[in-house]
């Protein structure tokens, strides 16, 4: 199993950028896969979560819809479209692939709980300047 992130920068603030979490050696249609970063200093929050099985997304309010979380299945690939960046964003950004089972029950009440998630990439760092 391996899951590799990419897409992260520096970027201004105001701006946008997407990253990829590319997955492979695992049934990407039956899993899940979410967005977290840890700040320095801070713990690793949960930002977004998409059932590959359904469709179905999760997202942290404090986000107040800055970001979007998709998957493209024929590439195995689930994506963090991040706009209107602030430096407060700031972080390494990891994604993590629940293989389940029981995603629509466990992860519409748990996604945020970094202990659902079998697998983890190795992070992408994300900078936004002033």
């Amino acid at each position: 199993v391996q899951l590799v992130e990419s897409g992260g920068g520096l970027v201004q603030a105001g701006g946008s950028l997407r990253l990829a979490c590319a997955a492979s050696g695992f049934s990407f249609d039956g899993s899940a896969i979410a967005w977290f970063r840890q700040a320095p200093g801070k713990g690793r929050e949960g930002l977004a979560c998409i059932r590959n099985t359904d469709g179905g997304t999760h997202y942290a309010d404090f986000l107040k819809g800055r970001f979007t979380i998709s998957s493209d299945t024929a590439k195995n690939t689930t994506y963090l479209q991040m706009n209107h960046l602030e430096p407060e964003d700031t972080a390494v950004y990891y994604c993590a692939a629940d293989l389940g089972p029981f995603l629509l029950l466990r992860l519409s009440l748990f996604w945020r709980d970094r202990g659902q998630y079998d697998y983890w990439g190795q992070g992408a760092q994300v900078t936004v300047s002033s």
